[in-house]
C-alpha cells in the first residue's frame, strides 16, 4: 500500500506548527498571562467555535486531560454537526443566532471568550465577536487572517457587515490556514484533500493552556486540571474539584 499521500501530509502539518511556533509565540503568550490572571480570579473561560468543525476547537480544550477545569465549552446544538451538516452550515450563517447562543451561556461584562473559527467570516462567528464586544466581554480569537482577507466580500458565507474576526477581538491567535483548508495535492485530481484547520487549532489552544498553568505556576499558584478518567487515580484526582465547578461550567 503506498503511504505517498501520507507522508506528503504529515510533511504539510509539521511545516505548518513549525511555522505557528515560530510566528505565534508572542500572541500566544500575551493571550496566556490574559487567561492567567482570570484564572488567578477562580472566573470561567468560555471556549466557543461557530462553525461544523471549528466546534472541535473547544472540545479540544473541555474537559480534556492535561486541561485547566476553568474552561467552559460553549456546545450548542445549532452548529453541530451531529444536528445534521447542511443545517449547521446554514445556522452558522444566520445573523443574530450568536446572541442567543451567549445569553444562554449569561456571559457578561468582565467574562472571557475564546472564538474559534477557522475562517472568521460567518454570521455566527461575527455576531458572537460584535455581542461580546458590546457586553464587555474580553475575547481572543483563533483564526485565519489569510484565508479571512482572501474571501471576497459577497461570500454567501459572510457576516451582512463583511467584518472579519480577526478585526473585533482583543487579541488574534493566527492559524494561518491557506483558502480551501485542504493541503495534499494528487496527480490527476484539480483538488486538494486533507484539511489542516484542526492540528492548527489543535496546537494552538493546548499551548495557549500549557503556557497559562506555566504561568499559574510560577506565581505560586496550581490550578486545578483534568487527569484522564482513564488512568489509576484519575476519578478520585478530578473529584476533588467536581463541586467547585457544578453549576458554574454548562456542560459539564
Amino acid at each position: 500500500m503506498s503511504t505517498a499521500a501520507m507522508t506528503r501530509y504529515l510533511q504539510q502539518i509539521t511545516r505548518h506548527l513549525e511555522l505557528l511556533h515560530q510566528e505565534e509565540q508572542a500572541a500566544v503568550a500575551e493571550a496566556a498571562r490574559v487567561m492567567a490572571e482570570h484564572i488567578k480570579q477562580d472566573r470561567i473561560v468560555y471556549a466557543y467555535g461557530p462553525g461544523g468543525h471549528s466546534n472541535l476547537g473547544p472540545q479540544e480544550i473541555f474537559f480534556r486531560a492535561g486541561g485547566l477545569m476553568h474552561i467552559s465549552a460553549i456546545l450548542d446544538e445549532g452548529t453541530l454537526l451531529s444536528g445534521g451538516a447542511l443545517r449547521s452550515m446554514a445556522v452558522e450563517r444566520t445573523p443574530g443566532y450568536a446572541r442567543i447562543v451567549l445569553d444562554d451561556y449569561g456571559l457578561k461584562q468582565g467574562d472571557l471568550l475564546l472564538i474559534i473559527n477557522a475562517y472568521g467570516i460567518n454570521s455566527a462567528t461575527i455576531d458572537a465577536a460584535l455581542e461580546a464586544r458590546a457586553r464587555g466581554v474580553k475575547t481572543i480569537g483563533v483564526t485565519s487572517v489569510r484565508h479571512a482577507l482572501a474571501t471576497p466580500a459577497g461570500h454567501p458565507a459572510r457576516h451582512p457587515s463583511k467584518q472579519n474576526l480577526h478585526d473585533l477581538v482583543d487579541i488574534v491567535l493566527d492559524t494561518k490556514i491557506e483558502v480551501g483548508d485542504a493541503v495534499v495535492e494528487i496527480d490527476g485530481l484539480d483538488q486538494r484533500v486533507a484539511a489542516m484547520s484542526t492540528f492548527a487549532n489543535a496546537y494552538l489552544l493546548n499551548s495557549l493552556t500549557a503556557e497559562t498553568i506555566e504561568l499559574l505556576v510560577k506565581d505560586g499558584i496550581r490550578p486545578p486540571i483534568w487527569m484522564s478518567g482513564n488512568a489509576s487515580g484519575g476519578d478520585e484526582a478530578n473529584a476533588r474539584f467536581i463541586e467547585r465547578f457544578k453549576g458554574r461550567i454548562k456542560k459539564l
